[in-house]
């Protein structure tokens, strides 16, 4: 048999008409809540997270270059034009020194020597247009070592190279340096 479901309406007097009652829907356990947030909020944590890398960037390029200062940049060192050598003179830390290419370098200096045949003044503006000028002697570990290389370096050129020192006469007996400095015989 059918069950049959009746329903009425039933009115009380002095009552407002029915009115409709929202009964609350049950929450299951596993339902979330969605919640919203602004648009804008995953570009401010993009925009951070950026802001972080370039950070973190720029602090490894710092730490880089302040550990490399003191080295010549690879560029330096791949030019043909410049020949560089670490130096570490006692009491000091280290250095670079770096020279034009074929030009020798001792303690602070560079020296170049021509097998070019000039006269001395020719010479002398020889190395005015190289931004230097003839050698001015000063101590006696300069003075063994310009003899050292002179020597090395007539073995390749032989004989009749005529090789000038900043040193001239200006006046009889009246000797000075290509840097004007007087020519001090005790000095060496």
């Amino acid at each position: 048999m059918e069950s049959e479901i009746t329903y009425a309406e039933v009115q009380f007097k002095n009552a407002s008409p029915a009115e409709e009652v929202e009964v609350p829907q049950k929450k299951k356990k596993h339902e979330q809540r969605t919640q919203t947030y602004p648009p804008w909020l995953p570009w401010l944590i993009s925009l951070l997270l950026l802001l972080v890398c370039a950070a973190l960037v720029v602090a490894l390029l710092v730490t880089h270059i302040s550990r490399s200062c003191d080295e010549p940049t690879a560029l330096q060192l791949n030019l043909t034009e410049w020949h560089c050598i670490l130096q570490v003179p006692q009491g000091k830390g280290r250095g670079w020194k770096c020279c034009p290419e074929g030009w020798k370098c001792f303690q602070e200096s560079c020296y170049y020597f021509s097998a070019d045949r000039m006269r001395w003044d020719e010479s002398q503006q020889n190395c005015s247009g190289m931004g230097s000028h003839l050698v001015v002697i000063n101590t006696e570990a300069e003075q063994d070592f310009l003899y050292k290389e002179i020597t090395r370096q007539l073995t390749y050129w032989g004989e009749g190279i005529n090789l000038y020192i900043g040193l001239r006469a200006q006046e009889v007996g009246q000797w000075h340096w290509a840097d004007q400095t007087p020519y001090n015989v005790t000095a060496a």
